[in-house]
Parts: structure tokens; C-alpha cells; sequence
């Protein structure tokens, strides 16, 4: 395989030579043991669409529920419209509604995994009551607990604006607990994802915010199946996990810190919800089977190198590592275009793209590398960078 010019980030170009061959995981296995790992999954668009960024999303739908058989096969678990799947971020909430419908339904058919994201997305912008909020939450979360599939009760840009103190925040989740009729997973997405989630359970001050969602965890244990933590702070995550009710699991969103805590130390770990394992999907389940045997050390082995492919495509902008995931999938050969729902493949530079290339075949992600090599290289003849 020849090598490719890939661009430098100070300009110019250098030599790249590809991967040879892919690296070797377990083709299809059985479900993990140690930990419950669900992977965030993004969709698959329609590229043939003629829709513009601000219109309804199009979606490959035969292209979308195929990638998630693809990491059920794995045995790992599928996170379902969460904001990997672009939630707000190109996919509106009656996308996001048939996402659910078509995914729970595959998820009974071939017996996976799966939990999907309640939220209140379609209030769309503007200033909403929190009655609204409630309302919008009570109908998201009965299509999901009709489908079939676990709730997450997903963290609310309406609910963030509308409330004036944390006790808006205790009413309303108490509210939904008492209606879930199965234990849900709540989530704190942090702002680095979401600037519009900043000071969510009613302080900016996350010491304060941690004992408002503390409150709401400990008075409804039983509604509560357990927490999704995003905020990229591996000792905040690990000092909370250690103050949770008993039965209540810690699932880490720390896409920078994931090997460290899923591992765990001597008084706990974490399991796993992230959308990092959406190009990892084969690479994390064997790691995770690793870890089921009680190696710890040969999960960190297989695990730790890929810490730096994660914080490159989760990097400042954060909300934008969707990007680079579905860049992947095309280079992987899960779906035959680099097109995004609301035209977000713009919104990484190439040299981003071309980096996360280099990472990505080095671990052997890629089942296919010349494959990836040929449509990386004809990604940069579209940029004008000659071969």
C-alpha cells in the first residue's frame, strides 16, 4: 500500500503509510459479564436527499439499524437517540421518534440491548413553563417505555432555561420517577457538550449541582437504575460514584478518562456509556472480555492506547466529536458516504479528519485499511491536496 500526503496542522503536507492489516478482535461474541456497556450510536443520513441543514433529518434507515446490529454482535448494548445520534444537533424530535421505534423493534429481533434517550426536544427554542418541560418529558418517555426499550432521562436545554432553583429541577424529576413504570438511567451532560446546559440541577457551582442530583438519586433509589456522568472529570465522577445509593450503577460519558474507570480501584468502577465506543465497538467488547476474566492489566493494554484517538475527535468544540465518529464509520465500510443529518461533516477541519485517519489505522480499527486509505485519499483529492 502506498503512502499517503496527509496535511499538517502547521501547513504543508507529510508521509503517511498505512496499516497493512487490520488488527485481530473476537468477530461476534457473547454478552459482557463485569460491566454493562452500552455504546451511544450515531445514524446513518441519507445522501441522496435534497434537504438543507435546517430541514427535518433524512435518514438511512437500513444503513443506521445495520451499524447497530453490527455493535449488538459484539455484545454491547446500544444507547439509542442519544446526542451521538446528532439530538438537536441536525436530528429533530420526530426523527429521533422513529429512530426509537425502528431500533427497539431490531433490538427485540435480534435479542439486543438497548436504551434510548427521553427528552423534551420537541419544544424546539424559544421560552417554555416547566409545565411544558413536564409535559414534553411525559410524552417522549411513554414512546419509549412503549417500545420496549429502557429510558434515559436525558438532560434538557428547555428545562435548564425554565428553571429557577433546584428545587424546579427536584419536582420535576420526582414527577418523572414516580411515572417511569421501569428503573431509568439519568443523565448529566456537562457543557462542554451542550453550552446550553450550563448550570444544570440549578448551579453553574458543581459541588452544589452534585447535591441537588444526589437528592433526586436518593429520594427515588428504586426509579433509578443508574447515573451517566459526561463532564469529563474523572475525580468528580469517581468521588460521586462513591456517595450512590446501593444497586445504583455509575455508567461513565467520560470519553478523555473511560479506561481508568471502567477498571475501577478497590471501592468501585464504573460501566459504560459512551459514544467513543462507536468506532471502538469491536476493539471496547474485547477489552471488556478481557476484563471479565479478572486481567485487568490486559484490558488497560488493549483499552489505554486509544485514550488519545478519543480526546483528539472529542476536542474543543466538543459537541462536534460527532464528526469525526461518523468520518470513521465511512472509512470502516459501515456506510458508503461521508454525509451527516444537518450537513455537519463541514464542521471539522481536514487536518482533524486526517489525524483521526492516522490514530484510527494505527490501532487497526479499520476492517478493511486499504479500503479506508482509498477513501481517505479521495477525501483529500476533494480538498485539493494531490497524491
Amino acid at each position: 500500500m502506498s503512502a499517503l500526503r496527509l496535511p499538517s496542522p502547521g501547513g504543508g503536507t507529510r508521509a503517511y503509510n498505512p496499516r497493512a492489516e487490520p488488527a485481530r478482535f473476537t468477530a461476534a461474541g457473547t454478552s459482557l459479564s463485569s460491566r454493562t456497556v452500552f455504546s451511544a450510536a450515531h445514524v446513518v443520513a441519507d445522501p441522496y436527499a435534497d434537504s438543507s441543514p435546517d430541514a427535518p433529518a433524512a435518514v438511512d434507515w437500513d444503513a443506521t439499524l445495520a451499524f447497530r446490529r453490527h455493535l449488538w454482535s459484539h455484545g454491547l448494548g446500544v444507547a439509542e437517540a442519544m446526542d451521538t445520534a446528532q439530538r438537536g444537533m441536525g436530528l429533530d424530535w420526530a426523527g429521533a421518534a422513529e429512530l426509537i421505534r425502528r431500533s427497539a423493534a431490531e433490538a427485540k429481533a435480534v435479542g439486543g440491548r438497548i436504551a434510548c434517550g427521553v427528552g423534551t426536544d420537541q419544544l424546539g427554542p424559544g421560552t417554555h413553563s416547566l409545565a411544558d418541560v413536564r409535559a414534553a418529558y411525559e410524552e417522549q418517555l411513554s414512546l419509549v417505555e412503549e417500545s420496549g426499550s429502557q429510558a434515559i432521562l436525558m438532560a434538557s436545554r428547555a428545562l435548564a432555561a425554565a428553571a429557577s432553583s433546584p428545587d424546579d429541577y427536584l419536582g420535576l424529576y420526582a414527577h418523572l420517577l414516580r411515572q417511569s413504570s421501569e428503573p431509568v438511567v439519568l443523565h448529566w451532560l456537562g457543557p462542554m457538550f451542550d453550552p446550553a446546559l450550563d448550570g444544570y440541577w440549578g448551579s453553574a457551582d458543581l459541588d452544589a449541582a452534585t447535591e441537588t442530583f444526589l437528592q433526586v438519586i436518593s429520594e427515588h433509589p428504586d426509579k433509578v437504575d443508574g447515573i451517566k456522568i459526561s463532564l469529563l472529570d474523572a475525580d468528580r465522577e469517581v468521588a460521586l460514584r462513591r456517595r450512590l445509593p446501593k444497586g445504583v450503577r455509575c455508567y461513565t460519558g467520560d470519553d478523555f478518562n473511560y479506561p481508568e474507570l471502567i477498571a475501577g480501584d478497590d471501592q468501585g468502577f464504573s460501566h459504560a456509556l459512551l459514544g467513543i465506543f462507536d468506532p471502538l465497538g469491536p476493539l471496547a467488547a474485547e477489552a471488556v472480555r478481557v476484563l471479565d476474566t479478572g486481567d485487568t492489566a490486559g484490558f488497560r493494554a488493549l483499552l489505554d492506547p486509544t485514550v488519545e484517538l478519543s480526546r483528539h475527535l472529542f476536542k474543543t468544540p466538543t459537541r462536534f466529536y460527532k464528526t469525526g465518529v461518523v468520518f470513521l464509520a465511512w472509512l470502516a465500510g459501515h456506510q458508503d458516504h461521508f454525509t451527516m443529518v444537518g450537513g455537519l461533516q463541514s464542521a471539522r477541519s481536514l487536518p482533524h479528519l486526517a489525524r483521526a485517519y492516522e490514530l484510527a489505522d494505527g490501532l487497526g480499527l479499520f476492517p478493511d485499511p486499504a479500503l479506508a486509505a482509498t477513501r481517505m485519499t479521495s477525501l483529500l483529492t476533494v480538498y485539493g491536496v494531490e497524491q
